[in-house]
This record gives C-alpha cells, sequence and structure tokens, in this order.
C-alpha cells in the first residue's frame, strides 16, 4: 500500500486548493451540488440505518451504526472530484499559504460551492421526504413511516441550540467535526490506492458523526429532511412528537439555531485547526520541496 509522507500530504493540499479556486464559477457550483447530495445520500443512510437501533442495542451502539455508514458521502466526493464546502474551509487556505493565491479567491470559492451545497442538499431533502420517509396509499394519501419519524426527530434536535451556551456547544461541535473531516480528507491525499483512500476517509467521518458533532452541509439535509417530512405526520403522530416542538422546526430555525453557527464552527475547524496547523508545523519542509 503506497502512501505520503506528511510534507508530501500538507503540499498537495496545497495543490488541489489551487487548482479547485481556479475553477469557474458555474463549476463551483455544480460540483458543489453534486458534493451536496452526496452528503445528503450518507445522511439518509445514517437515518435508515440507525432507527430504532438504540432502543434495542443502546445508545452508544445505535451512534455507532449512524457513524458507520455515514461517511459513504464524503467518499464519493473525493473520489469523484465534487466540492465541499467543509474541505474547502481547510484546502483553499492550504494554497493561500503555499501558492499566495489571494483570499479573494478563497472567499469566492467558499461563496459558490456554498451555495451549489445547499442546492445539492435541500434537491436530495425533497427526494427523501416525497420517497423513502412516507408512504403513499392508493388514494394518494401519505402516512410517515418510521424513517420519516426519526428523520423529523432529528431535525429537530438539529434546531435545538437555543441560546448563548447552546450556540457556542453547537460552535464547539462544528469546530471539532471539520477537524476530523479535513484530518479525513489529508488521509485520503495520503493513499494513492482506492482501499487507502476508504479507510483513511472511513474511520475520522464516523468518529464525527458517532460523536455526535455538528457539519453544516449536512445539517442542510438533516433539517429540510424534516422540515418537508413534518407536512405529511397524522395528527396522532403530531400529538406524539408535540406541537410546540414541530412549531420550532422551520427555515428560519434551520440558520439560526443551527447552520450559521456551525459554518462559522467548521471554518475554524477547518482552517485553523488544520490549515494552518500543518502549514506551520511543515513549512520548511514545503519550501524545501520548491
Amino acid at each position: 500500500m503506497v502512501f505520503h509522507p506528511p510534507v508530501a500530504i500538507v503540499a498537495k493540499a496545497g495543490d488541489a486548493g489551487k487548482y479547485k479556486t481556479g475553477l469557474p464559477a458555474w463549476n463551483m457550483v455544480l460540483r458543489g451540488v453534486m458534493a451536496g447530495a452526496y452528503i445528503a445520500m450518507g445522511g439518509a443512510l445514517a437515518t435508515v440505518c440507525s432507527t430504532g437501533a438504540a432502543t434495542f442495542l443502546g445508545a452508544g451502539v445505535g451512534k455507532l451504526i449512524l457513524g458507520a455508514v455515514f461517511p459513504v458521502g464524503l467518499i464519493i466526493i473525493v473520489l469523484t472530484g465534487a466540492e465541499l464546502f467543509t474541505g474547502d474551509a481547510m484546502l483553499a487556505p492550504m494554497a493561500a499559504f503555499i501558492h499566495k493565491i489571494s483570499w479573494a479567491n478563497v472567499l469566492n470559492l467558499w461563496v459558490w460551492v456554498y451555495i451549489g451545497n445547499l442546492i445539492g442538499s435541500i434537491l436530495f431533502a425533497y427526494i427523501m421526504a416525497n420517497g423513502p420517509l412516507v408512504s403513499f396509499s392508493a388514494a394518494g394519501v401519505a402516512s410517515v413511516n418510521a424513517f420519516g419519524l426519526s428523520a423529523v426527530n432529528i431535525a429537530i434536535a438539529k434546531v435545538g441550540y437555543v441560546g448563548a451556551l447552546a450556540q457556542w456547544s453547537l460552535f464547539l461541535k462544528a469546530i471539532a467535526c471539520n477537524w476530523l473531516v479535513n484530518l479525513a480528507i489529508l488521509l485520503g491525499i495520503c493513499a494513492d490506492d482506492l482501499i487507502g483512500k476508504f479507510f483513511g476517509i472511513w474511520f475520522p467521518i464516523m468518529a464525527f458523526v458517532a460523536t455526535g458533532f455538528e457539519h453544516c452541509v449536512a445539517n442542510m439535509y438533516f433539517i429540510p429532511a424534516g422540515i418537508l417530512t413534518k407536512g405529511y405526520l397524522s395528527p396522532d403522530q403530531i400529538a406524539e412528537i408535540g406541537l410546540a416542538k414541530l412549531d420550532g422546526l422551520n427555515w428560519v430555525t434551520m440558520w439560526t439555531n443551527n447552520v450559521i453557527m456551525a459554518t462559522i464552527g467548521n471554518i475554524v475547524g477547518g482552517l485553523v485547526f488544520v490549515g494552518v496547523l500543518y502549514w506551520v508545523a511543515f513549512r520548511k519542509e514545503i519550501a524545501a520541496l520548491k
């Protein structure tokens, strides 16, 4: 199994970031849509596979199952060349450090990829909310199944960060999330073969999901999936979940209670805890490679 030494990994990360910032805006958006949908696929699979698991196997095993299947999204992204905002939070700044590209180039990539990720995530949330999360009778009457109820409850939990301390907790979870995500990307760069890339990406992503950290792009799927599915809930299901909780799940709280702070934390996690630290640690060795 061929793998690259740390200094080569950091140098390759900078090269990747330079390439990404040179893409035209339409391509950034297109690749962003693809990545948003792929992360959503992982989130959808995690929702389905973990439904009911904690009840029978315990909370920890339930989390493990959730984390074990979620990485499919990032594995597809890395291996097929899609663009994920949280990865670009490290790769683009790394290019700025190594190749001295402008920070305007970095911000340009971030904005277009973020928009693309949002579109792709919501698109797949719509597919799930009108597909596997509900069942339709011959008369066209929809009923939310167990997977749909799980999706709604996940979304309610995601918008539950109300108040300063809760937002601080969300911020810390988002930092830790993208710290692990970008370590996964570096490990993916480390290996040249498919199996090496697979396991390099899988372990850190499994760790972040199972631990309960917050990923802004994943939440662009989880929360809309819950919002779109809750419209199909029966009166009994509404009563069981609670009307107040359901009213608190909407397009405004998606941003104010989660995605905005998760995005900020993800930027800090990728830029500072991976990009800056690795650049400072290996900049002399990188300079010697030139």
